[in-house]
């Protein structure tokens, strides 16, 4: 199982919420690309979220993506916002790997298949779930669609993956939730990247029983210290 540092944006900084709440702030670096640049060549991927596109519906930390992506190299996913085609194709042309499309995928499924088509293993789809339920528009509306449905419908596409996120989870260490991560991979039948709750070696080690399970996102543990990287990576290599 590969593990996968993430890096949120706000402001030109580094930061974890709590649950997805944009009032409960912590800022770990004011400096995302001297921090993206720490990891380069020990993981191939790297997460970046931009919080405040999330919001907007459109990409605000497009410039500090830009310094990510230099300074970290190949392997950035960036999600946020992408909810058209200029704005998915405006982060291609500024170097990233993977685009993540969750809002998306409830308002416009069509224009994601679209896109995935056209681009084979570059979109991830986000399945950012309350209670079941997908949550978008920044995680801040919850809809009446069941994150398993949404899965199902898009593993059928040349997707990169699935990226699961229990918000109830996200940001608190509190462990992942694996029995619902282990079962969205197993019934839709497609890779997914576990996120939210990752806070012990205990729980990366918990994800990687699983081989259905390819990733974890890891944020919040790498930046206060309860994990370093090189351990996460260990744990996450079973045997």
């Amino acid at each position: 199982m590969l593990i996968v540092p993430a890096i949120d944006l706000l402001g030109g900084q580094a930061v974890r919420l709590h649950q997805g709440n944009y009032d409960q702030v912590t800022v770990f670096d004011a400096s995302p690309p001297s921090r993206a640049r720490t990891w380069t060549g020990k993981v191939p991927r790297l997460h970046v979220v931009d919080l405040e596109g999330a919001k907007a519906g459109h990409a605000v930390q497009r410039d500090a993506v830009r310094a990510i992506v230099a300074a970290f190299g190949p392997g950035v996913q960036i999600g946020g916002g992408v909810r058209t085609r200029e704005a998915f194709d405006s982060y291609l042309e500024l170097g990233v790997s993977r685009v993540v499309l969750g809002t998306a995928a409830v308002r416009d499924p069509e224009l994601v298949r679209t896109l995935a088509r056209a681009h084979p293993g570059t979109v991830i789809v986000a399945v950012d779930a309350r209670d079941g339920m997908i949550a978008t528009e920044g995680w801040t509306q919850t809809s009446q669609v069941s994150a398993i449905d949404v899965a199902r419908e898009f593993s059928k596409e040349p997707i990169a993956g699935i990226l699961y996120t229990d918000i109830a989870r996200d940001g608190t260490r509190a462990g992942p939730n694996v029995e619902m991560t282990a079962k969205l991979a197993r019934e839709a039948g497609a890779k997914v990247i576990a996120s939210g709750g990752v806070g012990t070696l205990d729980h990366i080690r918990d994800l990687a029983r699983h081989p259905e399970i390819e990733a974890a996102i890891v944020g919040r543990a790498l930046y206060d210290g309860s994990v370093t990287l090189e351990d996460a990576i260990a744990a996450a290599t079973p045997g």
